[in-house]
């Protein structure tokens, strides 16, 4: 094994992820240590073992404290790693790694499993100041909104107003601010009023492009027009979804499950069944339920999928995204959920086009 270097453990990290720069095996010297603080500029140090599990940290402080001991620059760095270092798991958000980072003034902090096996870094900077993600979203915004008419007779639906701007704006801005730039949109009914209002996307300081179905094709079947086929994981979202959703969480949960080839965001839904419900075997009574409630799981509209998915697809065929989920796991690929708690809306009716704009008041 190369002495800088700790064995990158098995997905989610990619061997060519820029947190290598920052991990170091056990045996590692405080020299190497030194000059990988000089050379990452994260201002911290993952000792790493050969299967990938965390054994600790270690900071320019660390390394001061143990040169006054009399270590020198041969030590090897597992004599001055902190090894009860905060570490949080994949799942928690940004809101509440950003609040634990806050308490315990910290500026990084490791992701990892229940094992203590090195899934990602937290960086303070990152999280407030997005960096430029390389994966493009795909927003499919061609739908001809029948329910929603006579609203959407002159305007599709995307471009209804909601808090004085389109709700298509809104998906875009929530979305630059989680550091994604690259955008493109999947366009039908009145496309060209979509085009003449958003552009090439430079008024938002984004690249903006264009799927121009010339026949609905479904809530998946437009990814079929991607040329080139990107290298990423691609996200998608249905044009008419209001939601206070971090998208750039919904990729980075996507990256840390491996193997998964699509993850689909999914929102509880309870529903409290209006009658008492007798639970009877054959003849027989066996229980009563009395207005029982239901909850069940059901589709965001916002998904992540590798581009292997897109094999799934035929050229300019209709396909709906559950189509596309379903054709995956036949073919015994992994499809994986991401449980959403934040507000959300999916505006398909005229009550949820009144609801989404009393809850958001012109800027």
């Amino acid at each position: 094994m190369d002495s800088n270097k700790a064995n990158p453990p098995s997905k989610p990290i990619a061997s060519d992820d820029p947190l290598w720069c920052a991990v170091l095996p056990p045996d590692a010297t405080i020299q190497q240590a030194i000059q990988n603080l000089d050379e990452s500029a994260l201002q911290i140090v993952l000792v790493v073992d050969g299967d990938g599990t965390l054994v600790g940290t270690v900071t320019d402080g660390d390394i001061r404290r143990g040169l006054l001991r009399g270590l020198t620059l041969d030590t090897r760095i597992d004599s001055i790693a902190f090894r009860d270092s905060l570490v949080v798991p994949p799942e928690l958000g940004r809101e509440t790694v950003l609040q634990l980072m806050h308490a315990n003034k910290i500026r990084q902090l490791p992701v990892t499993d229940s094992d203590r096996r090195l899934l990602g870094l937290h960086l303070m900077d990152d999280l407030v100041f997005p960096h430029e993600r390389p994966n493009v979203m795909v927003i499919m915004a061609g739908g001809k909104g029948v329910r929603l008419r006579p609203h959407t007779e002159n305007c599709p639906k995307p471009l209804l107003p909601v808090g004085g701007k389109p709700m298509l704006e809104h998906i875009i801005e929530r979305a630059k601010a989680d550091g994604i730039c690259r955008f493109v949109l999947a366009i039908h009914y009145l496309g060209h009023m979509i085009e003449e209002y958003f552009g090439d996307g430079s008024k938002w300081q984004v690249k903006i492009e264009y799927l121009r179905e010339d026949a609905p094709l479904g809530t998946a079947g437009a990814l079929s027009l991607l040329q080139p086929v990107p290298t990423h994981p691609i996200l998608v979202t249905n044009g008419d979804v209001m939601t206070d959703i971090r998208y750039g969480e919904v990729l980075d949960f996507h990256n840390r499950h491996a193997g998964a080839s699509a993850t689909m965001a999914v929102r509880l839904h309870e529903w409290q069944h209006p009658f008492g419900v007798v639970n009877i075997r054959g003849v027989d009574i066996v229980g009563f339920e009395e207005k029982p409630m239901v909850r069940t799981h059901i589709n965001a509209g916002i998904y992540v999928l590798d581009p292997e998915a897109l094999g799934y697809l035929s050229q300019g065929g209709n396909c709906d995204m559950p189509t596309l989920f379903e054709r995956m796991q036949q073919d015994s690929r992994r499809t994986i959920v991401y449980p959403m708690y934040e507000p959300w809306l999916d505006v398909g009716r005229p009550d949820d086009l009144s609801h989404a704009r009393s809850q958001h008041s012109p800027e």
